[in-house]
């Protein structure tokens, strides 16, 4: 008898576990991300395949631009598809950051960009007067493609800058990011960037 007891409770011990697991389960399964309106940028751009690209060294960057073009150039020779039928968006944060400025501001500020992120031309070898991935950048930009631009990494730029040349780091801050390449958006930081575009339907690559 007491055999048979133990059997019992030892059923209705794993019995009573499967339905707390369950529970879990469906606790789990209710999960949804919450959406924030400053996000709603994501889901403005066209595309029923997503793709986002993390960056966050200069060769990162460079290394997004060749993906990315691989990813539009795949779907449309691979299936037929429009450059709006995909979403592409490359997050340029840390040291990646100012690869989303116009060629002006690197004629400026390249000495101080070219101290912090170690870049050079490849060109010359000297300090860039240029952003050096325009070429690239720019097509993929007329493609459809957008930006994520870490405003943390941006400020940080600006008050460098500002040490560098004994300026006002807001009023570089705000020149900053008045002057990004089109398609670029200011979020408050890239690794949220990360996070919400994931959290909205975007595929994930690390570069």
């Amino acid at each position: 008898m007491k055999y048979l007891e133990s059997i019992l409770e030892r059923r209705s011990f794993f019995t009573g576990m499967g339905a707390a697991g369950a529970a879990a389960l469906a606790g789990t399964r209710a999960w949804r991300p919450g959406h924030e309106s400053k996000d709603d940028w994501l889901d403005r751009i066209p595309g029923r395949h997503r793709m986002v690209f993390d960056s966050t060294m200069p060769n990162g960057f460079g290394a997004a631009l060749v993906f990315a073009n691989n990813f539009y150039i795949g779907n449309t020779d691979g299936y037929g598809l429009r450059d709006s039928d995909v979403a592409v968006v490359i997050v340029a944060r840390h040291y990646s950051t100012p690869f989303s400025l116009v060629d002006a501001m690197w004629a400026k500020y390249g000495a101080t960009i070219s101290r912090l992120g170690n870049v050079t031309d490849p060109k010359t070898n000297q300090v860039p007067s240029n952003n050096i991935y325009m070429a690239s950048l720019g097509p993929l930009l007329k493609r459809g493609m957008h930006l994520a631009v870490c405003g943390m990494a941006t400020r940080e730029l600006a008050n460098s800058i500002a040490s560098d040349v004994g300026g006002d780091s807001e009023k570089i801050y705000k020149e900053l990011t008045a002057n990004l390449v089109t398609n670029s958006h200011i979020v408050a930081t890239g690794i949220v960037a990360v996070n919400r575009a994931q959290e909205r339907g975007y595929a994930f690559v690390s570069t």
